[in-house]
C-alpha cells in the first residue's frame, strides 16, 4: 500500500551547524522552501524530520533560489525573542553575491521604497510611498573584481537591515548591476540561479542571552568559482 501523505519523509542530508532546545541552525539547500509549504520538502518540515521538534517556527525569510545559514525556533516565545532582535538591529544577517560591472562607489548603504507585486513574483523600485510599498535598506561592500568570460563580474558582502522580498536582488539591479544568473531581474549570462548566499548570522540566544554566530561559504559554483573564497568573506 502507499504511503499517506502523513507517511511521506523526504530525503535531504541537511547540514545542521547547531541545535538545542530553543533553536536550530541549519544551511538552506539551494531549490527547498524556506517556509511552510507543502509540509513534506519544506525546510521547517525536514528539520522536524532531522530534529524530531514538535515544532519549527521561522523567523527568517531566504528566496527558495538561495542558499545558505538560517535560524529555525523551536518554541514560539524563541520565535518571538528572535523577531524583536530583528525590530531592533540585534538580529544581523550578511550576504555573499556576485553582480555584473564594477560597481562604484566600492561601499555604500542603499535605501529605496519596494513594491513587491505578487501576481509577477517581482520586486520594483518606486519613488512614492502608497499601499503595499516598504522601505528597504542594505549596505554593501566590494570585496573584488575580476575580469571574466561573463565581463567584469564583482563579489560583494551584503548587510541587510530590512527584509523585504527579493531586496538585494532588486536595489542592486535598479543600479545596473544585477546578480549573476538572475535574469528575473536583467543579467544576461549563462549562468542557471543567482549568485546570492547567505552567508553570516550572528543574534543572542533567545534564552541564554550569548552571542551566538554562524557562517558558511557558497560551493565554489557558476560565478562563484571566479574568486577566491575564503573563511573572512562572511565578516559579519
Amino acid at each position: 500500500m502507499a504511503n499517506s501523505s502523513a507517511e511521506v519523509r523526504v530525503c535531504v542530508d541537511l547540514n545542521i551547524l547547531y541545535e538545542d532546545d530553543f533553536l536550530a541552525v541549519c544551511e538552506k539547500p539551494v531549490g527547498v522552501c524556506a517556509q511552510h509549504a507543502d509540509g513534506v520538502s519544506d525546510l521547517p518540515a525536514l528539520l522536524r524530520q532531522a530534529t524530531g521538534a514538535a515544532e519549527i517556527f521561522p523567523v527568517h525569510r531566504l528566496d527558495t533560489a538561495t542558499g545558505g545559514v538560517m535560524v529555525y525556533a523551536k518554541t514560539k516565545e524563541a520565535a518571538a525573542a528572535l523577531s524583536a532582535q530583528m525590530q531592533t538591529g540585534e538580529f544581523r544577517k550578511t550576504y555573499l553575491c556576485v553582480v555584473h560591472g564594477a560597481v562604484e562607489p566600492a561601499a555604500d548603504t542603499l535605501e529605496d521604497l519596494l513594491f513587491f507585486d505578487r501576481r509577477k513574483n517581482k520586486s520594483y523600485v518606486v519613488k512614492r510611498e502608497r499601499k503595499g510599498v516598504k522601505k528597504a535598506k542594505l549596505a554593501y561592500e566590494t570585496i573584488t573584481a575580476r575580469e571574466t568570460e561573463a565581463g567584469i563580474l564583482s563579489l560583494l558582502r551584503v548587510r541587510l537591515f530590512t527584509g523585504r522580498t527579493h531586496q538585494i536582488r532588486v536595489q542592486l539591479a535598479s543600479r545596473r548591476h544585477p546578480l549573476a544568473g538572475d535574469k528575473k531581474y536583467g543579467a544576461a549570462d549563462g549562468f542557471s540561479s543567482p549568485a546570492l548566499f547567505s552567508a553570516a548570522l550572528s543574534f543572542r540566544h533567545p534564552a541564554e542571552g550569548k552571542t551566538l554566530s554562524f557562517s558558511l561559504l557558497p560551493p565554489e559554483t557558476g560565478p562563484w568559482r571566479f574568486f577566491g573564497l575564503t573563511d573572512g568573506l562572511f565578516r559579519s
